[in-house]
């Protein structure tokens, strides 16, 4: 990669990141009244917008979530033409940014809608089928964090027989694996009270 590849992909990490740090959810919850530090599961990710808020004001909060993790991984691939590790290395910021967040103390959300936008981004043939993992695991345990440990888990296995069948470059490849580990380590105390039963439902869905 040139030098100025490599000054463009860090300018534009940095972009990514502080875009990456904008609280959207929070900020939604807090316009309708909330403070989601306080209310739910103490999360500020769109499960706890939800459950807090209502459906309307989820869609708005996920919707920009998705927002902040493609537009800059899409600035990357197309307005910047960087190679593909480059674009993943954008996309990766924007993440840490919603997940250690520069407005948040360095707290956030878990990284499932923000890592949604960047796959929209580079291969976004792959989202209808988190997103029907996502809804089928919701709809039978009314978990939210179900839903998002299931989704990047089939993502996961289409994107590996995908590059193995030569049709995902590895720079995604690696992406797909590795945010799906980080994810599965977000949602670490969601496991804990999985196996031990006490993980908060979706008492109503609308």
């Amino acid at each position: 990669m040139s030098a100025s590849n490599i000054v463009l992909t860090v300018v534009l990490m940095a972009l990514a990141y502080l875009l990456g740090s904008v609280p959207f959810s929070y900020l939604v919850a807090r316009a309708n009244g909330v403070d989601l530090q306080q209310v739910g599961s103490g999360n500020v990710g769109g499960a706890n917008v939800w459950r807090s808020c209502g459906f309307g004001p989820f869609i708005v909060a996920a919707t920009c979530d998705i927002l902040k993790g493609m537009l800059p991984t899409l600035a990357a691939l197309h307005l910047a033409g960087l190679p593909p590790g480059a674009v993943m290395l954008v996309g990766v910021a924007a993440i840490l940014g919603h997940t250690f967040s520069l407005f948040l103390k360095f707290k956030g959300g878990k990284a499932v809608a923000t890592s949604t936008g960047v796959l929209l981004a580079v291969f976004p043939l792959l989202i209808p089928f988190g997103v029907i993992a996502w809804l089928v695991a919701f709809l039978i345990t009314r978990m939210s964090s179900v839903g998002s440990l299931m989704a990047p888990l089939v993502e996961l296995l289409l994107g590996s027989a995908l590059y193995i069948a030569g049709q995902l470059p590895l720079a995604y490849a690696i992406f797909i694996w590795g945010i799906g580990a980080f994810i599965v380590y977000l949602h670490r105390s969601n496991i804990q009270r999985l196996l031990a039963g006490t993980e908060n439902r979706f008492s109503k869905i609308f």
